[in-house]
């Protein structure tokens, strides 16, 4: 019954997503708060990664980061269940096809992969990997995909957030303690479609990996700067959305605020075999 039930939640995504595909672009272009998390993260990734890289992308939506770090310089493999997304993402990168390749696969089957790699980098976005309660099977499948002193980066929606806590004050309770007590996993929904979505913080992944991997990066994302659902708070409040946008950049890697965000954004290195 477990495997039914976790087949069934990828595939509500796999559909919650492709209903959202058409109109996944014109909805967050242009929103300031999600353009500062997609600097954010790539930032922190470009960082970490070795010029002509080759890059796994995980939970790929229409393309927007393969395109990225292909006009960078870097190769990448799109990889994404959702075939409304995967649709999307081939129709926009059709220029880049030298550079972005594309194949449909969940994350929780990379064995299946027709492109093995070995890669250089493996990299999963805004929380698509909290749509799976068995991130420990995802996370120990990437050893045979990664090079030796490959790096993985993965940007997740860890159990405490102190924006959304602090909207008890408001009198949101239901969004304020979403993420307490949700070991078995939370309803989201999407265009109308249901899934469930897991939380995990930075020692689970620290934990699961530490055999092979040592961490090289970890930051908080939305600390201070508000999340993105809180709508139009830069353009409303543009003089405190500065000022919170400074201070989270200059503390993003520092405790508390690392293990505060609405996000987390980790790297790990693959350890060499001496």
């Amino acid at each position: 019954m477990t495997n039914i039930s976790i087949t069934n939640n990828e595939a509500d995504a796999s559909t919650a997503f492709t209903r959202q595909s058409v109109v996944f672009d014109d909805i967050y272009s242009g929103d300031t708060i999600i353009n500062y998390k997609r600097t954010r993260v790539r930032q922190h990734v470009l960082q970490r990664l070795a010029p002509d890289s080759n890059i796994l992308e995980l939970n790929s939506g229409t393309g927007e980061d393969a395109i990225f770090f292909a006009k960078a310089g870097h190769r990448v493999h799109a990889t994404d269940i959702s075939t409304g997304m995967q649709a999307v993402l081939q129709q926009k990168t059709e220029v880049y096809r030298d550079r972005i390749s594309y194949e449909t696969c969940s994350f929780t089957q990379l064995e299946q992969l027709q492109n093995q790699g070995p890669f250089d980098h493996i990299f999963s976005n805004f929380g698509g990997l909290n749509c799976t309660s068995e991130l420990d099977k995802v996370l120990l499948s990437f050893d045979a995909l990664l090079k030796p002193g490959g790096k993985v980066t993965l940007v997740i929606i860890p159990g405490f957030c102190l924006w959304e806590t602090l909207l008890v004050f408001k009198g949101k309770f239901k969004t304020a303690f979403r993420r307490f007590f949700s070991s078995k996993g939370r309803a989201a929904h999407i265009e109308g479609a249901y899934f469930k979505c897991y939380y995990y913080n930075p020692p689970f992944i620290i934990n699961t990996l530490q055999q092979s991997y040592k961490v090289v990066g970890l930051e908080g994302l939305c600390t201070l700067v508000p999340p993105s659902y809180i709508e139009d708070f830069a353009e409303k409040h543009p003089k405190a959305y500065q000022f919170l946008k400074n201070k989270e950049d200059k503390w993003k890697d520092k405790w508390p605020w690392k293990y505060m965000g609405d996000y987390f954004i980790i790297t790990l290195e693959k350890k060499r075999v001496v």
